[in-house]
């Protein structure tokens, strides 16, 4: 599903954000991303998605090489991944209802099929329907992070990429939308999520890449 392969990314001013990362993520597996802040997790995240390209290095997603692939190769790329964001990243001057329909709209998704696909996956990260006709600031931060996490799943990705989707969430939502992310994954998505907190990644004793300072770390 994911391997990098001695993986090197430096920013301006020499900020080496990643150093000789190497790791194989399997399909169908749930993993954390561990570290601090500063530690290379949110970098990883983009290289996957080709939001970054690789100074050193080669990442392969979906046997597909990643670090090779043309600017309008991208999309497609992007269109089997998932992405939950910690801040939401939602319109909000779009209804939920048009915040997820957005990505089917985007893909040129059968128009007629659009509202009953987005009814679906909201019920998934249990949400009524009543929701749908609402604006995201009218909705608590944990309906909030559903409504991402139901953009993210919207065109069934094989792989969902969640950069601290807790962080802004009190520890009971917290539960709620771990909880929500192991049922994605037991219907077959693989899920890798960035996370500095300790305490979330002994709780749900999934497989650990940890960061420290770019590296991989004991």
């Amino acid at each position: 599903m994911i391997h990098f392969f001695q993986v090197y990314k430096t920013y301006p001013g020499t900020i080496k954000a990643l150093a000789n990362i190497s790791f194989k993520i399997e399909k169908g597996e749930f993993v954390f991303v561990t570290g601090p802040s500063g530690a290379g997790k949110t970098t990883l995240l983009k290289l996957i998605i080709r939001a970054e390209r690789p100074d050193r290095g080669e990442i392969l997603v979906n046997k597909r090489n990643v670090s090779r692939l043309k600017n309008s190769q991208i999309p497609m790329l992007r269109r089997t991944i998932g992405f939950v964001f910690q801040d939401f990243k939602l319109l909000n001057n779009k209804t939920v209802y048009d915040n997820v329909a957005l990505v089917l709209r985007a893909v040129g998704h059968n128009k007629r099929e659009i509202p009953k696909r987005v009814r679906q996956v909201l019920r998934v990260v249990g949400l009524e329907d009543w929701v749908l006709r609402q604006f995201p600031l009218k909705l608590s931060g944990g309906e909030q992070q559903r409504v991402a996490i139901a953009r993210a799943l919207i065109n069934t990705p094989s792989l969902i990429l969640a950069d601290e989707p807790t962080g802004n969430l009190d520890p009971e939502l917290t539960v709620e939308i771990m909880n929500l992310l192991q049922k994605v994954n037991t219907l077959g998505t693989t899920v890798v999520v960035a996370t500095h907190n300790t305490n979330l990644v002994s709780q749900y004793q999934k497989r650990t890449i940890p960061l420290y300072r770019g590296k991989m770390a004991a």
